[in-house]
């Protein structure tokens, strides 16, 4: 378990977005990355017929599409145990595996930090 007051200004942001992203939208997740420029992407779970993506995976894809080249870090905010081997994957595509990624629940306690690797 991480320890909220530990986490830089900028990482407690992204724990913040990714909250207000999966309240304000009523899904089951909530998720932002930071890029290398400090620009932030916010995202909620996509759950369309035709389309599924997980937030972390949905805001990797913005960043992407913003022309972000890296990442610093990830946050989702979730009830489940931890993040999908597809969403480290893909902070690891783009960011590189040592991408810290911050898994925290819908209460926005941080309950772990890993990497994308």
């Amino acid at each position: 378990m991480t320890d909220s007051a530990d986490l830089s200004p900028e990482d407690r942001k992204l724990v913040t977005l990714a909250r207000s992203a999966r309240a304000r939208n009523g899904v089951p997740e909530g998720a932002a990355v930071r890029d290398e420029t400090g620009r932030t992407y916010v995202a909620g779970t996509v759950a369309l017929e035709s389309l599924r993506l997980s937030a972390l995976r949905t805001a990797v894809a913005m960043a992407v599409a913003s022309g972000a080249t890296s990442l610093e870090a990830a946050a989702v905010v979730t009830e489940a145990a931890g993040a999908a081997p597809e969403d480290l994957t893909a902070v690891g595509d783009l960011g590189g595996p040592a991408t810290a990624v911050l898994l925290a629940g819908p209460d926005g306690a941080v309950r772990a930090a890993v990497t994308a690797g």
